[in-house]
This record gives C-alpha cells, sequence and structure tokens, in this order.
C-alpha cells in the first residue's frame, strides 16, 4: 500500500503535484538523517489538491543539498492519485484525512496502511508532528490543535496566534500522532499561493531549529474550540444561483473567522421546502436544532458563532462539510 525511502527519490524536488506520481507510484514515507536523531514527521498531501505542503517541503529540502539536516525528517505523500487529478479525492477514494489511527472505517485498507506508518514513526520515537493543508475558501492561516497542551500551543503557536482545539472528526491524521508527540495541522489559506508556501517553509526551518517545544511562549494567542460540523443532507440539492433546494449566499466565504450575530442569514431554501441544515457536535449528535432557526425561506444563525472553511467549492462542501462552527474559549494557564 505504501513504499519507504531512506533518501529522497530521484526528481522530487523539482516535481509537481501533478507530476509525482512519475516519481512515486503509491503513499510514500521518506525518511531523512539530521543531527538530532528522534525525527520530525511532516505529511502532506492527504487531499490531493492542497499542494502548499509539498512545495514548501521541497523549498526546505532545497536548502540542506549538500549539507546536515538540524534534526532527522519523515515525510509521508499521501494522495498521489487525486493529486494527479488536482481534487481533494477521486470518488471511489476514501477521504485520507479521516482513516489514521481512531477512524471508524479501521477496516479498510488504507486505515491498516497509515496505522503501520503510525507504528514506524512511534517505534522511531518521533519528536513532532506537521500536517499541512489548504482551505478552500478564504481563510486565513491559521493552526489546529488535539490536546490544550504546553508543548502543542508552542508548536502551533509557532505558525499563528489563531489557533483552532478540536476533537472531531475521528481519523485525521493530527489526532492520531497527538497520543505520540506534539502535533498539529496547519491551514495555509489557498493551495499553491506563494505566501503560504514561504509561511510553511519558515515555520518547518523554525521548527527543525527548536531543540525545546515548551520553551516557546506566544502570548497573544487567540484559541477557539469547534462546537460543531455542519453539512447539507444528501438528499437536498444546493448551490449558489437559485436553482437549489438550498440556495447559499454568495458572499458566505466572507463569514470566515468573523464572530458572527444570531439572525445572520446564511441561505435561502427553496418555497415550500421543509430543507435544513445538519451539524454534529464532538459525540457526533445532531444538533442542528440548537445553531439553526428557519423563518420564511431563510435559514438564520440562532446564537453567536464563528464560521471556518466555509467555501463555494461545491464539491468539497458534498465530499467534507459546509462549514464548521467555533467559539472562543480561554488560553489555558499551563
Amino acid at each position: 500500500m505504501f513504499e519507504q525511502y531512506d533518501e529522497l527519490p530521484e526528481g522530487f524536488l523539482n516535481a509537481k503535484a501533478e507530476t509525482l506520481h512519475r516519481i512515486l507510484e503509491k503513499p510514500s514515507l521518506i525518511h531523512l538523517q539530521g543531527k538530532e536523531p528522534e525525527p520530525l514527521f511532516i505529511s502532506t498531501l492527504l487531499h490531493g489538491n492542497e499542494t502548499t505542503g509539498l512545495y514548501a517541503v521541497q523549498k526546505l529540502l532545497r536548502r540542506y543539498q549538500g549539507r546536515t539536516l538540524p534534526r532527522s525528517i519523515s515525510i509521508f505523500v499521501g494522495n498521489i492519485k487525486a493529486a494527479e487529478a488536482g481534487v481533494r479525492r477521486l470518488d471511489q477514494q476514501v477521504d485520507y484525512n479521516r482513516i489514521w489511527p481512531g477512524t471508524h472505517q479501521h477496516y479498510l485498507a488504507e486505515a491498516h496502511m497509515v496505522q503501520q506508518v503510525t507504528d514506524i514513526m512511534r517505534q522511531m520515537k518521533v519528536w513532532a508532528s506537521v500536517d499541512i493543508h489548504n482551505n478552500t475558501g478564504k481563510n486565513p492561516h491559521y493552526a489546529c490543535i488535539n490536546k490544550l497542551q504546553q508543548s502543542f500551543m508552542s508548536l502551533a503557536g509557532l505558525f499563528s496566534e489563531t489557533l483552532v482545539y478540536f476533537t472531531t472528526p475521528k481519523g485525521v491524521q493530527s489526532s492520531a500522532f497527538a497520543e505520540l508527540c506534539p502535533s498539529v495541522t496547519l491551514e495555509c489559506g489557498l493551495s499553491g499561493e506563494e505566501a503560504g508556501i514561504d509561511h510553511v517553509l519558515n515555520y518547518l526551518q523554525s521548527v527543525l531549529d527548536c531543540e525545546d517545544l515548551t520553551s516557546y511562549t506566544n502570548t497573544d494567542l487567540n484559541l477557539f474550540h469547534t462546537v460543531a460540523r455542519v453539512k447539507i443532507p444528501e438528499g437536498y440539492s444546493f448551490g449558489f444561483d437559485d436553482d437549489a433546494t438550498i440556495n447559499l449566499l454568495p458572499e458566505i466565504e466572507n463569514y470566515n473567522f468573523c464572530e458572527l450575530d444570531a439572525g445572520i442569514v446564511l441561505a435561502r431554501v427553496e418555497p415550500g421546502s421543509s430543507a435544513f441544515l445538519q451539524a454534529f457536535d464532538d459525540d457526533e449528535r445532531e444538533v442542528g436544532r440548537e445553531f439553526f432557526e428557519y423563518t420564511g425561506e431563510k435559514i438564520l444563525l440562532k446564537k453567536p458563532v464563528m464560521p471556518a472553511m466555509l467555501t463555494m467549492d461545491t464539491q468539497v462542501i458534498r465530499q467534507d462539510c459546509l462549514c464548521y462552527l467555533m467559539e472562543r474559549i480561554p488560553v489555558p494557564v499551563l
């Protein structure tokens, strides 16, 4: 299911995401030796159209051609077939960031594959884990953590002052590795933007140069907790052009990371329709009635929240979700 390498495959440093399949035929785990033996784990292309991580890693490794890395690195390159097609995942594929240990889909061959990757990194005494992603909608750069511990917040705070604490969905890479080491998910804006690539490059360099994650403290953190994941029920058509059962507002992406008041309109529904939005909490309970109310043909927020990952990409909405809803929480004193 995956290949392992103890050196960079020839051509890796200059490959584009869509041509990477010519060099790596399947998901690959690449180990590179550095001065500090406990490795930094970096995962990229878990979603095939989220390319910032690949290009940042390539830039980082070009810096060290002919030089020794400050710390060993293990790079997991995930959904290469989806990257070739330029999509999050192929229709017949599972989501590569929902199959890691802790997943409800543990019976899948892909879940067995990433369980092996996790076991290998446990044996190698992984030092820290960084999973690199992009958003499809307008979002700031931010970092996500699964544990409210100093080392986790330090690892995340090196990337952004905006932190999101979440415990669902299950089966994500950062949550699995949170049981082994400090781990973080980076959300780096739109895929392939040069500013995002350079931000991740500088971040990875800072992490490589860091000896003790607990020694770094960012005192200006804004911490949010994900309280619900919003989905459009399978039976309803949706879009942005008044031709669907649920018609989302075209300006909806502008709501990302804005603390919205109750009463804000998110969508309009077809006259006479009983269409609704679903929301699932950390225990996967459907809690849409807590967050949405329905007045006439409008779907409105019932309480103040902050959305993230709102997008106008209808394929991503159907494959993943419409958005996440968050609430601000105090930064714990550790």
